[in-house]
Parts: C-alpha cells; structure tokens; sequence
C-alpha cells in the first residue's frame, strides 16, 4: 500500500507539472509573455496550484490505501490462525471501503466463534463420550474380575450403557449431516392432527404413574402439510420429553397446532407448566450441549430439534419463565394447500 500510494503520488505530480506546462504553451500562444512581474506571479500561481493539487490528491490517496494497509494485515494474521483480529473502522474513507472493513470484521467475528464452538464441541463431545464408556468399561471389568456375576442384570445395565452410547452417535451424525447441508427429508403430504395425536398417545405415561398429562389442541382446518414425518415426529417427542420431565405432577403438557397469523405457515407448539428455564441457560438452550446442572440428557436434543425444523425451513422460538415453557416451531404451507 505505501508503494501504491508513492505511485499515486507520483502520477499526480507529473499530471500536475504537465498541467502548467501546457498552460505555459497556451499562453505563449496567444501572446502571454513571461517577462516582468507579471509572468512570474503566473509561475507562482500555477506552482502552488500544482503543489495543493498534489497534497489533496495526495490525501485522497492515503484514505483509500490506509484502509487496505490494514486489511492486508489482518488478513496475514487470520493466516495464522489469530481470528481476534479486527480492522480499526476509520471514519474516513469512502463509503465502498468502510462497508467493506466492516464486512472484513464481520467474517473474522464469525470465524472466531466458530473455532471456540469447534473447541468447546470437541471437549464436550469427549466428556460425553468417558461417562457412559467408564460405566460400560467398569462393569465388565467387575465382571472379568468376579466381583459381579455376569447374570441378566448386570448385562442389561452394560446393554444400557451400549444404548446410550449408540444414541449419541446417531444424534452427532444428525448434526453434522444438517451442518453439511446434506441431511435427507423424505417429505410426503402429512396430516398434522393424526401426527400430533400420535405424539401424544406415544408420550402419555402409564394410568397408574404420577407425572403431567399429556393434551392435544389441533386446528381441524390446517391442510396436509409436506414435511418429513419422521423428523417432524422428532422434534415434536423431543420437546414433550423435555416438558414431561420437567413439569410437576398434576399440570399439562399442551401440544397444539394451527394456522400462523400470516397462513403462510403452521405452527406446532409444546406448553408445560413447570418452573421454566433458567435465566441464565434460555439464551443457549439450543445450543450443543448446553443443559442445566440437574440435566440427564447429553445437551443435542434441542440443537437437532432445531436444524430438523431450520432444514423444512422453519424456525424454532422458546417462551420460559416460572409459570411454564412454551417451545414452538412454524412450517411453511405451500400456495396450493394455503
């Protein structure tokens, strides 16, 4: 950049030395004589004229090419591997250079998040991994040794364990399928109502166990909508599990369905009446492994339950507070169902 600018410098200074020059000529021309005070006050003139045409010119240049200077520079540092480099945003400038400093920013603020998402997800997804593995390894260890009989029951909590390991696998290779654009829906014309309904009959505890109730409200006018069913199903499991095992004993977990305001779009709801999502958990409640302190689960249901709904085009909203937690998600409604 600095080279560029002593060339800017430069050209700016010959085109103003050849300006005077042909001034010159064209006064000899028509009969100007430099002789006498006259002629030499020109001289002046035209010299200092060149002289501010080349100092503006001169700054003109240095506000495009500072700017440069620095991007060059952050660029060499995201290079190797600083993404908390930022462009200084300088007021002056032109508009083109200042929109895209901050487009420069802009990236290098989205790389930065992603390599400590990249980060956190790798420690998280290890920790994940040693808690079922250690309980799986020291069963059968114990086992091994004849500490525990190797009988249906210690089996089956080491079959557990293999189960819990088998779903977060799946789950991690959900995500990276949706991460990759490359996750398959197999979307057909669904009835809303018998897929809710079908939730809830899935969800609903046993007569004699203790737990919230499982209720439907379905608008009966919604048209079949083309989504993937199973992935929709999902979603819909994932929220009213959440919701059952938060919700006390003798309340409601609501799972609905209607038109949105615009009837562009449906909208699928899970409500409970529980104590609500901490304060400090609800901004990243659909983040990968975010969970409360008292949370069983690995933290993936709602991140896949979001990218299920964001790959139908959809998008995934929470309400929470301590008289309940609403979740709902819309699907968009073709102009021909609409």
């Amino acid at each position: 950049m600095w080279q560029a600018g002593c060339l800017a410098t430069l050209i700016l200074l010959t085109g103003a030395v050849g300006l005077i020059v042909l001034l010159w000529h064209l006064a000899s021309a028509i009969g100007f004589s430099a002789q006498g005070a006259g002629g030499l006050a020109v001289l002046v003139v035209l010299g200092l004229a060149a002289l501010l045409g080349v100092v503006i010119g001169g700054r003109a240049v240095r506000r495009v090419t500072t700017p440069f200077g620095d991007l060059i520079d952050a660029a060499g540092r995201i290079e190797g591997g600083d993404y908390s480099v930022r462009v200084p945003m300088r007021d002056e400038g032109p508009p083109a250079v200042r929109a895209l400093v901050r487009s420069f920013n802009g990236m290098t603020a989205r790389l930065e998040a992603n390599e400590r998402q990249r980060r956190t997800l790798l420690a998280d997804i290890g920790h994940e991994l040693r808690t079922p593995l250690t309980v799986l390894q020291g069963g059968l260890e114990a086992m091994l040794d004849g500490v525990h009989p190797a009988d249906r029951e210690h089996l089956a909590a080491a079959l557990d364990e293999t189960q819990v390991l088998a779903r977060l696998v799946d789950d991690l290779r959900t995500l990276a399928l949706a991460d990759a654009g490359a996750l398959a829906l197999h979307r057909e014309p669904t009835d809303l109502e018998i897929l809710v309904q079908e939730v809830a009959r899935s969800m609903r505890p046993p007569e004699d166990a203790t737990g919230p109730t499982i209720t439907t409200d379905v608008d009966r006018e919604l048209p079949l909508v083309e989504v993937d069913p199973v992935r929709i199903r999902e979603v819909l499991t994932n929220l009213v599990g959440n919701a059952r095992r938060y919700a006390p004993a003798g309340t409601a977990v609501t799972i609905a369905a209607g038109w949105a305001r615009d009837r562009r779009s449906v909208v699928l709801s899970v409500a409970d009446g529980g104590p609500g999502i901490p304060t400090e958990l609800l901004p990243s409640v659909f983040d990968r492994f975010a969970k409360g302190a008292d949370s069983r689960g690995s933290g993936l249901g709602l991140a896949i339950a979001r990218q299920l709904v964001e790959a139908h085009g959809g998008h995934i909203h929470v309400d929470s507070s301590a008289a309940g937690t609403r979740f709902w998600f819309d699907l968009p409604v073709t102009a021909e169902a609409a």
